[in-house]
């Protein structure tokens, strides 16, 4: 196919007028392709160079080669050279010879119109005859060979990136803006557009539009613009990207991985790379990983994102590449990038963690050994993921020299504290295994740290520092003071086998008397910093937030909220409230693969479990932890195991305390600690009732209590116990049989509080109660707590309001003066039992009239209980009762004397002299200003008889 052709210059007058004109055109080109080209084709010189020049001088004139698309989508071809003076000697004249190129055709062979830069075809003239000579092919230029592209790409290494990074967006569409090249000689632009058009996908190279000169670049519709110094400058203008080669360049780094590749593989001399990633993989040279694989096979050296792509595509396309072309990729992956210390963070670690897992055991461990330390190499040193990889995996040669170089940053990297304690240091005590270095040294510092993030939380009644090997408190345990209230540094709970600081207290307080910081009404002394056995506050210490509440109702400070046996706080299943979070599956691989550290961690967590037991139930329960691997143990066994441990679901907690006990592995008298740790975990945030408590005690003995420092646990159960609570003084009398010389002494006196308040009204109350009680309460080391001191008063109140009271016991109540005990008193006497008792027992009520109206004047405080009683309670009951039961009160009374008859018929006489009476009596004081009692008796409507 001969090729259209197109001459144009100024030419004398003729048949198309003179002047610049087409002066050879061949047949067939239409008029309007003469029109666009005339507008494409032109030529000014530049303004620097000589007005009229010589022969010589002509030669150094920049030349205009361009390839501009047409209107029609062809192409049009053209060299244009200044000429110097036309026909008529004016100068500046020009002669411009081109070629169109149909839509949908191409140079002859597929050459890329940039190959014919400077071809032998070009002419400088119009041909004779004003007929071009046909053309069915264009020569390639010898100027565009290898050699003297790869010269002029190192020569302009620094600026090569850059160039090809706006080239690829210009190619691809997502920035359009026209590429301004500044160069000294038009010959430099097409070396530029030379490489680009071999780094382009074919197709685009083909499509690529350019021209190698022009002096007005704004003017210029090609995607590439050549321009020289001279040119008019557009860098002001942002429809173009300028890149000036006469100048400093701007030494930018460029993100587009792509681009330096390219610039890497022709300053390595490598062009043909590109033909052959085209070749072998289709029209798709622009793809980065091919590109980078391709290049790294050759051996040239690439940074690290490049590296990076290579990786991803050799992973994903590893059964694809040639065994050839992979092992020389592996090699050159092996290697450590240009400027790349492993130091700094970048995509390559792992996209070679990718690869190796996908080639580890599919290639020779020869081949995928360098890889594989080079991998490991980055992850030690901070670069990526730490690869999970097998004896198998590494020649005895590279694993040598990974130990020796990598033994100190393993250490360091499995004993920083700054760290996370699982995750990578698991993966690094993995590798240092794999590479025989030894870190045994390292292990208990490492299981302490794991175990202190496993269980993360401190509860607020718990030890706040578990000793953990390895820890501060380990550290501090073996050269601090004792804990506070042992009596000898050192020694150990009276009678236990468990030392003092090893035994932590319950996570629920004793109660403790309102305002105990201060003695109570009648109670001298003061109260002494109770210490627990961990050291925390001892059960029944004082509590400021008890001193500024007041009193309470009874059992108050200890709520019960959650019944025996049921889940969530305090029903002492550990983690029943929400299930715990499963160990990681690293860590639990790790233990079963590494018995040196499953050891080290077990006893790190035993000793947490010890002092924390519902704190680390709570955290590893049903976690996975594989504690049955090894023998020993107890208290992580009982926390781990004790959630599963089959142990009763409803109320019998005694029966899951029977059960978590089983899960421990060894019998609480081998090991006392663990039944300490088992009633910690049945009992987490409340005490067991007095009943559960007993039964503990009478079931295993006071010895296995003793040793395991559950002693005080029960004491504490038992001062909690509230007033409904009818096995407290039971127990209370079990503690005092006992343990009778190994209580503490602020406890003895609380217990013998409560075993007397269950022995008043039996045989063995014995006399003088209230002083008993009195000098019991006033006699103890530290204030009684306020459930204890409710309770015995109300079991003496009610004693005093039985039939019959020895008068010495009523004449005590009214000299004392305690305020808390005729509280109680009068708190009894308005309750529902003796107004039962006065309704139906008429010589009942004669006797509680002798009772509340003798000893007038002995103390305001009886006095003011006495006349209340008198006014609010039985007045209203008197007055309630028929005409017999009236009779028989009277009847009643004149038996014990005219005296007390006489006194009650003026107390309950109306009118003047009843109302003189009754200020004698009680009647008429202005108790009608008090509020009414629960249990006050009202007299019926209209004060008539029921």
């Amino acid at each position: 196919m001969s090729l259209a052709q197109l001459h144009y210059t100024s030419a004398p007058p003729g048949p198309d007028g003179s002047g610049f004109r087409f002066t050879a055109v061949s047949p067939g080109v239409p008029a309007t392709l003469l029109r666009e080209a005339e507008q494409l084709i032109g030529y000014e010189p530049p303004r620097d160079l000589p007005d009229r020049p010589d022969a010589e001088q002509l030669k150094s004139f920049p030349k205009a080669f361009s390839c501009t698309e047409l209107s029609d989508g062809g192409r049009l071809l053209c060299r244009s050279v200044y000429t110097g003076a036309d026909y008529s000697g004016r100068w500046g004249n020009f002669h411009a010879h081109a070629v169109h190129l149909p839509p949908g055709t191409r140079l002859p062979d597929g050459a890329l119109p940039i190959t014919v830069w400077e071809s032998p075809r070009w002419a400088e003239a119009t041909p004779p005859g004003g007929r071009p000579e046909p053309v069915d092919r264009i020569e390639p230029s010898r100027l565009l060979r290898r050699d003297g592209l790869v010269s002029f790409a190192r020569s302009r290494a620094d600026r090569l990136a850059a160039f090809f990074a706006d080239l690829r967006t210009l190619a691809d569409g997502s920035d359009v803006r026209q590429l301004v090249l500044v160069e000294r000689d038009s010959a430099d632009v097409a070396q530029w557009i030379a490489l680009a058009c071999t780094v382009l996908p074919r197709e685009q190279a083909h499509r690529l539009t350019f021209t190698t000169y022009t002096r007005r670049p704004q003017q210029a519709r090609q995607q590439i613009v050549g321009a020289l110094p001279s040119s008019e400058p557009v860098g002001h203008d942002h429809r173009f990207r300028v890149h000036d080669c006469t100048g400093r360049a701007a030494g930018e780094p460029v993100a587009d991985a792509w681009a330096e590749v390219c610039a890497r593989i022709w300053t390595a001399g490598r062009p043909e790379l590109f033909r052959d990633t085209a070749r072998d993989l289709g029209d798709t040279a622009d793809d980065v990983g091919r590109l980078a694989v391709t290049a790294l096979a050759g051996g040239i050296a690439l940074p690290p994102a490049a590296r990076a792509a290579a990786a991803r595509r050799a992973a994903a396309r590893a059964g694809d590449l040639p065994e050839p072309t992979l092992t020389a990729l592996l090699g050159e992956l092996a290697r450590a990038a240009d400027g790349d210390d492993g130091s700094t963070g970048s995509e390559e670690p792992a996209a070679l963690a990718a690869l190796l897992a996908r080639l580890d055991g599919h290639v020779p461990t020869a081949v995928s050994a360098p890889l594989a330390a080079r991998v490991l190499t980055l992850a030690v040193r901070g670069r990526g993921p730490v690869p999970a990889l097998g004896a198998g995996s590494l020649t005895p040669e590279v694993r040598a020299a990974l130990a020796r170089d990598l033994a100190p940053v393993l250490r360091h990297g499995i004993a920083d504290p700054a760290g996370p304690a699982t995750g990578r240091p698991l993966s690094l005590l993995h590798l240092a295994d794999l590479l025989d270095v030894d870190c045994t040294d390292l292990l208990p510092e490492f299981a302490g740290r794991i175990a202190r993030e496993l269980v993360r939380t401190e509860p607020a009644h718990e030890t706040p520092d578990a000793v953990v090997p390895g820890s501060a408190g380990a550290r501090s345990a073996a050269a601090g003071p004792e804990a506070p209230g042992s009596a000898v540094p050192g020694s150990a709970v009276p009678g236990s086998a468990v030392p003092r600081s090893e035994m932590p207290g319950p996570a629920w307080p004793r109660p403790t008397h309102p305002g105990s910081d201060h003695p109570a009404p009648g109670q001298p002394g003061t109260a002494r910093a109770g210490a627990s056995l961990s050291g925390t506050s001892r059960p029944g210490s004082a509590r400021p937030e008890a001193a500024q509440q007041g009193p309470t109702r009874p059992g108050a400070d200890h709520p019960r909220s959650a019944q025996p046996g049921t889940s969530g706080p305090g029903s002492g299943r550990p983690g029943s409230a929400a299930p715990p979070p499963p160990c990681p599956p690293a860590l639990l691989d790790a233990l079963r693969g590494h018995p040196a550290l499953r050891t080290a961690l077990f006893g790190a967590l035993d000793a947490l479990a010890k002092a924390q037991p519902a704190v680390v139930a709570g955290r590893l329960a049903g976690s996975g932890l594989p504690v049955a691997l090894d023998p020993g143990f107890p208290h992580l066994r009982m926390c781990v195991l004790g959630g599963a441990a089959g142990g009763p679901a409803g109320g019998d907690r005694r029966g899951r305390l029977r059960a978590v006990l089983h899960t421990a592995g060894v019998s609480p008298h081998a090991d006392p600690a663990v039944l300490h740790t088992a009633f910690r975990l049945v009992w987490p945030d409340e005490p067991p009732t007095g009943e559960e408590a007993s039964l503990l005690l009478n079931e295993l003995g006071s010895d296995a209590h003793r040793l395991a420092g559950t002693r005080d646990l029960l004491v504490a159960a038992a001062l909690a116990a509230p007033a409904e609570d009818t096995a407290a003084p039971l127990l209370a009398a079990d503690l005092l049989r006992c343990f009778t010389t190994e209580l503490d002494p602020a406890d003895r006196a609380p217990l013998l509080l409560l075993e007397y308040a269950a022995l008043l009204g039996t045989d063995g109350e014995g006399e003088n109660w209230v002083e008993r009680v009195r000098a019991l309460r006033d006699g103890a080391v530290e204030p009684v707590p306020e459930q204890v001191t409710r309770r015995v008063y109300d079991a003496l109140a009610r004693r005093l309001l039985a039939v019959p009271v020895p008068e010495s016991e009523l004449y005590a109540l009214a000299r004392s003066g305690d305020t808390a005990l005729l509280a109680a008193y009068e708190r009894a006497a308005r309750g529902p039992a003796v107004a039962e008792r006065l309704r139906t027992a008429p010589s009942y009520a004669a006797a509680r009239f002798c009772d509340w109206s003798a000893y007038q004047g002995t103390h305001p405080g009886w006095e003011t209980t006495r006349t209340a009683l008198l006014a609010k309670v039985l007045r209203p009951a008197v007055r309630a009762l028929p005409a017999e039961d009236r009779t028989a009160v009277e009847e009643a009374l004149r038996r014990t004397g005219r005296g007390r008859l006489d006194a009650y018929r003026a107390w309950n006489r109306p009118g003047a002299l009843g109302r003189l009476a009754g200020r004698l009596t009680g009647r008429g004081r202005r108790e009608d200003e008090r509020a009414s009692w629960p249990g006050d008796v009202q007299p019926p409507a209209g004060g008539g008889d029921r």
